[in-house]
């Protein structure tokens, strides 16, 4: 017989409502005013609490911003990991590479400021969250490369894998950021040609 569930302390559930509605309160300050115009003045005035009730649940403004990072990139990274699945069974390689190159701009551009925050407050090599996700996607695409070429490849299918991950990545966020005048459409054709150009060399022959 399966124990009946405990159920929630009411401290322990309005202190996690109370969470929410800081960090609800806290990425709608930061999408209107930037990592750099975010307080906790603004946070607190946004959620409708005073500055010392928000500072029992966060030390300070960088603890509110890492949060919201932190969830907002998790989300992001489903999203990116759910185009790689969906894919997955495309047989032509032309089309698959220009839906995850669109799938992944649409997911970085919505929103931009919380995109750069991710940028510069999780960096890859410093975030264990981050390099897990690279991974995943590292090991998505490893498996399609040998399901689809196994012994044609010249170098080993993780090695072509990391390249091509780092290189859609970097060129998507610099497209999302910089907002170059390059039409979304045009922007997938060429990084398409891009990845399918350095496959064509990475196939044996």
């Amino acid at each position: 017989m399966t124990a009946p569930r405990r159920r929630r302390e009411p401290r322990q559930e309005r202190s996690r409502v109370m969470v929410e509605r800081i960090v609800t309160a806290g990425r709608a300050v930061l999408l209107e005013r930037g990592v750099d115009g975010l307080t906790t003045n603004h946070v607190a005035s946004a959620a409708g609490i005073s500055p010392g009730s928000l500072y029992q649940y966060f030390p300070d403004k960088d603890a509110v911003v890492d949060e919201v990072v932190a969830r907002y990139a998790d989300d992001l990274e489903e999203r990116v990991t759910q185009a790689f699945v969906d894919t997955a069974a495309e047989r032509d390689p032309a089309l698959a590479v220009h839906r995850v190159v669109l799938a992944l701009v649409d997911a970085l551009a919505e929103h931009p400021a919380l995109l750069r925050a991710v940028a510069e407050r999780l960096p890859r090599a410093g975030d264990d969250r981050r390099a897990a996700f690279a991974r995943r996607v590292d090991a998505l695409l490893t498996s399609t490369l040998l399901a689809r070429h196994g012994g044609e490849l010249r170098h080993p299918a993780g090695t072509v894998a990391w390249l091509l991950v780092r290189t859609v990545e970097s060129l998507a966020v610099g497209y999302v950021l910089e907002e170059p005048p390059i039409p979304r459409e045009a922007f997938a054709d060429e990084v398409s040609a891009l990845v399918l150009g350095y496959l064509g060399r990475a196939l044996d022959g």
